[in-house]
């Protein structure tokens, strides 16, 4: 019970006030299963692109994470192919840094600060990890390629 009052508060508050350049509602009559849809940043690879994510909401919510992926193909050190986001506030402790304080509206706001600040030593694709490392030219260019081939409306 606790947990449907808590959403609908949640999807109401990013209804209301969503923070800038992100919009989160419910999929279906499921109240455990949302989308998202972030803005690419301004002056990042992803600028102009609009992405569109999957949350599906556990039963153990808020003491476990929501599941989040990308289901918009993203070009991203930090996001693999199948959309997964390496995230510690994504995660349970140990290895995680997931809170039940923490909510919705702060994870696609911690998810859109990671496609403006790639992670690279966190990475979940190796091969474009080190291009970010080592080439940011290419980098920037596969992924503002990869944001208006996937991401443009």
């Amino acid at each position: 019970m606790q947990r449907a009052s808590r959403l609908k508060r949640e999807l109401s508050l990013l209804t209301t006030e969503p923070p800038p350049g992100i919009t989160c509602w419910q999929n279906d009559t499921q109240l455990d299963n949302l989308r998202a849809q972030i803005l690419g940043g301004a002056d990042t690879p992803y600028e102009k692109g609009i992405f569109d994510l999957e949350i599906v909401v556990p039963e153990r919510y808020p003491f476990e994470p929501p599941k989040i992926r990308f289901l918009t193909p993203i070009y991203h050190p930090n996001i693999d192919s199948a959309g997964r986001i390496c995230l510690d506030v994504l995660k349970l402790p140990p290895k995680g840094a997931w809170r039940p304080a923490l909510n919705i509206s702060t994870l696609l706001t911690s998810i859109q600060l990671l496609m403006a600040e790639p992670n690279p030593d966190d990475p979940l694709m190796a091969d474009i990890s080190s291009e970010y490392k080592y080439n940011k030219q290419l980098f920037l260019l596969n992924a503002k390629e990869w944001t208006e081939k996937y991401a443009s409306q």
